[in-house]
């Protein structure tokens, strides 16, 4: 890019605070620095919903170490041009050795989260009105999601509490076996067949109470028993076509049975569910537009969303327990600060350094992730409508469709 379109980060800023005026004031003096090309991304993150549909925010979940450090959550989002994200934590990174720990690990998370939003002035978002109405105002939400459904520990009543404390969007498995299993997870040799009898029960009872279901991380057996009781539309919130592989031989092994196949991603679409192309394997914005646009290309526009796997917020970890990383666990990114190179972190830390963050995920990028991403599909060929619709729309969509009524 040349010198002319190459924003700065001042001038990023002061666009984002135009992008959160300017509109309704006086769009045309307050943009008259800027060039053709950065008016129109800044008018389409102003315009459309930017959603990414799984991003951790690190928490502590050992009740000694609430409330966690304090996070600059709603300024990290309002550099970033999004909306909303899908704010997600797990429970099972350092091993579960007894009954009831999955449980009080959750619960610990969304204490922690509840503290966080109260900080940045922030609320989760319970359906899509709210979201609709966050957006009008110019304020950042957040939809609650947790990965992997091990705190349910066989209670499916647990669903309840947890819809009652905000969730409105479960991934029922991560990378290892909750103590109630509840179907196969891509990364592990099969044990279950598939969907689980526990697993069925738990999608119903999402289904019921309005949670929106994410079947990230199932094995093919697992996503296809699943949705033969499906009811409703869900999503694979992160992961990527399986052609697509990068340029790093290290990264494409390890990342490879995480990713869909066209076969399997036509029949996730076919069945009304949408894909979240995650940043991984993408060294360039260029190369994220292009596994977006291969996704979009086998299953259509409307099934294709933004699913990072990143942080916005510094990596948090607990400075007084053994980490216990899970097998074959990718990095955030390649620049993620927080891994060595055994796949160890370094320790508790919470600097915002250099392409460890959504911001910076592409590590020298001079603006925010979403502006960064529209300019990218603009690059690409793709209509505001279009973007629109990766960006956000297709997710508000099913969003909508899970939690309407409730």
């Amino acid at each position: 890019m040349d010198e002319q379109n190459d924003w700065t980060r001042r001038k990023f800023l002061a666009t984002m605070s135009a992008v959160s005026a300017a509109i309704i004031v006086n769009p045309i003096s307050s943009w008259a620095s800027l060039s053709d090309d950065e008016k129109k991304v800044a008018e389409i993150v102003a315009e459309t919903f930017g959603i990414d549909t799984h991003n951790h925010i690190d928490v502590p979940l050992i009740s000694s170490e609430l409330p966690g450090p304090k996070i600059d959550l709603i300024g990290q989002m309002k550099n970033s041009g999004l909306s909303a994200l899908v704010m997600t934590f797990a429970v099972d990174y350092q091993r579960l050795t007894e009954v009831g720990q999955a449980y009080e690990r959750f619960l610990n998370g969304l204490t922690a989260m509840d503290t966080v939003l109260e900080l940045n002035k922030m609320k989760r978002s319970l359906n899509f009105s709210d979201i609709k109405n966050a957006h009008k105002t110019k304020t950042p939400t957040v939809i609650q999601s947790v990965e992997g459904a091990h705190f349910l520990e066989g209670k499916i009543e647990r669903l309840k509490v947890a819809y009652d404390r905000g969730l409105r969007h479960l991934t029922l498995l991560h990378d290892n076996d909750a103590s109630v299993p509840l179907g196969d997870i891509f990364t592990n040799p099969p044990k279950w067949g598939g969907i689980t009898t526990f697993g069925t029960e738990v999608i119903k009872e999402c289904e019921r109470l309005g949670i929106l279901v994410d079947l990230s991380h199932c094995d093919n057996n697992t996503i296809n028993g699943a949705l033969k009781v499906m009811t409703k539309p869900f999503i694979i919130s992160h992961s990527g076509l399986d052609t697509r592989l990068g340029d790093n031989e290290f990264m494409a092994k390890m990342m490879k049975p995480r990713l869909i196949s066209k076969e399997q991603a036509k029949i996730v679409a076919n069945t009304g569910g949408v894909i979240g192309i995650w940043t991984h394997l993408a060294d360039t914005p260029t190369a994220f537009a292009d596994n977006i646009k291969a996704m979009v290309d086998i299953v259509g526009i409307d099934h294709v969303a933004i699913g990072t796997d990143t942080k916005m917020t510094p990596a948090y970890r607990s400075p007084n327990d053994k980490w216990e990383q899970p097998k074959e666990r990718p990095k955030q990114n390649k620049n993620d600060s927080n891994f060595n190179n055994d796949d160890k972190p370094k320790g508790n830390e919470n600097k915002n350094q250099g392409g460890d963050t959504t911001n910076t995920v592409w590590g020298n990028q001079k603006k925010g992730f979403y502006f960064t991403v529209v300019e990218a599909l603009l690059k690409a060929g793709y209509t505001r409508k279009e973007i629109g619709k990766i960006g956000g729309g297709n997710y508000l969509r099913i969003f909508n469709e899970a939690t309407k009524g409730h």
